[in-house]
């Protein structure tokens, strides 16, 4: 009897092959002959699952959104029932940004990502819609709304610096720590200084 073939799982593990390759040599190195290689498995099996790159990308990109979800959760279930705003806000940032070698790995694949939307209608409205998810999530938790996106581009920014090398961990958290204290003792007005 022939041995039944988790769907889910082949395309995961070509996905990680994907990504390896993408954080080792970048997004320009991704083909379906370099994932299979890496993947250990053959460019026809690649193409079985996945009918183009792009078909591909998005997966991986999927895959790489899974895991970072699964991270913040675990992080988020740490501070317990009811975690105050900023400490909340503080453990999603801190856990998204590339601090551990497990996240500077995916960080490196995010920001490869982040450049192929760029390109990309298709693949980018995805990314559109977890932005304005994640920048109305942030919202709620401030004390005045329009911080949101600021927080969401020092997220990317500090983030960009922390994979470029220009920027240590710990000042990584200041920085954050930082803009948190500004955000969290603005008056409520929204109005810098009032």
């Amino acid at each position: 009897m022939p041995k039944k073939v988790d769907q889910r799982e082949r395309r995961t593990l070509i996905a990680e092959a994907l990504m390896r390759v993408a954080a080792e040599q970048g997004l320009e190195a991704v083909s379906l002959r370099h994932v299979a290689a890496e993947a250990g498995v053959s460019a026809g099996m690649v193409q079985h699952w996945f009918r183009t790159r792009d078909e591909m990308m998005a997966f991986a990109m999927q895959v790489v959104r899974e895991r970072n979800q699964e991270r913040v959760t675990a992080a988020v279930a740490r501070l317990g029932d009811d975690p105050e705003p900023r400490e909340l806000l503080r453990t999603i940032i801190g856990t998204l940004l590339p601090l551990e070698d497990e996240s500077r790995a995916d960080g490196r694949v995010a920001l490869a990502f982040l450049a192929y939307t760029a390109v990309r209608p298709t693949a980018s409205a995805v990314l559109r819609e977890e932005t304005a998810q994640m920048s109305g999530f942030f919202g709620s938790l401030l004390p005045v709304p329009d911080g949101a996106l600021g927080l969401l581009a020092l997220m990317e920014g500090l983030g960009v610096y922390l994979l470029g090398g220009q920027v240590t961990a710990a000042e990584a958290r200041a920085v954050l720590d930082a803009q948190l204290d500004l955000l969290f003792t603005r008056p409520q007005s929204g109005k810098p200084g009032m």
